[in-house]
């Protein structure tokens, strides 16, 4: 098997699944119980946090445990919404956020949110005059994806970041994609909100955070117990948060570079594929583990189908979006046509991943694809 799609999840390392073992067997006593056994748990969940905000320059209290990347880009939205309803009412973000974010935005905007997305150009990057012009005096929020799912384009949170503090303005990003693989520091770029997540970094799913700077009011999206300041209610899953820290501690630059080495053979390799094209920016400016190639004239879905009947494993896009036909919106916001769209896959790495793998890739690949451009209907 050769797994490359790492950007729908990747495969827990083992080393966070040891130290996760014993929180179902052993320390498996509730955070909130105020008897020893349960303090004990709740001593390693605060030193999970205290992890996990030093990663990225946050302070331990700013960080709320969610289930995922979903739940904290919904509880930042909303929750912010909810907090300044009676004074903002203005959104700010872009038509390349993952399926979480445009979803909320449209759910907002049936609360009377007014929503502004922005364009990107043909390699994802939004336009800092245009985020500038969209800002009004109604502007509550912009929220920015920081490395695309589908095509790896890193945006520049620091000039953001820049733009929003000087108009006063919140600035939330979800960095679920680039976290662990591009540097995040919370104060240097003035964030006041950031998504994360465990299983894009080899840690376990159901398990993520969300950054909310000191000051900052949400309200919550579930009621109960009062857990996580009062902001996130429901018995901690210790477990998974201990696995999510120290898979950012086993996280390292190293791994970065392998993962860029092979990205680059893999682009390079693949671009020597008659009528192809890469879909995003090239080098530092792209996620280190992030391909994403238009085949032109044929399905992604039948490369796909065909790698997977090899044992390999890609996608046409964002997992999330899997169930529908419909052409990437993501790629669709760079100019690629539908019939583009629907020609490109793609490959995502992690640092399991090895050269021999790669090289296998580029042996079968361009074979499925001749094949299939055989029987194109599109030529």
């Amino acid at each position: 098997m050769i797994y490359l799609d790492n950007a729908a999840t990747t495969k827990v390392d083992k080393r966070v699944l040891s130290v996760m073992k014993q929180y179902f067997t052993k320390k498996y006593g509730n955070a909130s119980s105020q008897h020893l056994f349960g303090q004990e748990v709740k001593k390693d969940l605060e030193e999970s946090r205290s992890i996990i905000a030093k990663s990225i320059g946050a302070r331990s209290e700013e960080i709320i445990f969610t289930s995922g990347g979903t739940e904290s880009n919904n509880l930042a939205l909303k929750g912010l919404f909810f907090a300044n309803k009676d004074k903002k009412r203005h959104i700010i973000t872009t038509k390349i956020e993952h399926d979480c974010v445009l979803n909320s935005c449209k759910w907002l905007e049936k609360q009377g949110v007014k929503v502004t997305y922005l364009n990107v150009d043909r390699e994802g990057f939004v336009n800092l005059d245009e985020l500038k012009k969209a800002i009004t005096k109604d502007t509550l929020l912009v929220s920015i994806i920081h490395g695309n799912n589908e095509i790896g384009t890193i945006q520049n949170l620091e000039a953001i970041g820049k733009i929003c503090k000087e108009n006063d303005i919140l600035f939330h990003t979800d960095a679920c994609q680039s976290y662990t693989k591009v540097p995040i520091n919370v104060k240097k770029q003035n964030l006041d909100l950031v998504t994360l997540n465990a299983h894009k970094i080899h840690g376990p799913k159901g398990v993520g955070a969300l950054y909310i700077r000191n000051g900052i009011k949400i309200v919550p999206l579930a009621h109960g117990g009062g857990h996580e300041r009062n902001i996130r209610s429901g018995t901690e899953n210790v477990a998974g948060i201990v696995g999510f820290a120290k898979a950012v501690e086993l996280a390292k630059n190293k791994h970065i570079k392998h993962m860029e080495k092979l990205r680059d053979r893999l682009i390079k390799g693949i671009l020597k594929i008659e009528n192809t094209k890469l879909n995003g920016p090239i080098g530092k400016r792209r996620l280190c583990n992030n391909v994403n190639i238009c085949f032109n004239d044929i399905e992604g879905e039948a490369i796909v189908g065909y790698l997977d009947s090899k044992g390999i494993y890609v996608s046409t896009g964002s997992a999330c979006s899997s169930h529908t036909l419909e052409p990437s919106h993501v790629l669709l916001a760079l100019g690629l046509s539908a019939l583009e769209a629907n020609s490109s896959i793609r490959l995502s790495l992690s640092r399991e991943n090895t050269k021999e793998e790669i090289d296998k890739v580029l042996e079968v690949l361009p074979k499925i694809v001749k094949k299939l451009r055989k029987i194109s209907p599109f030529k």
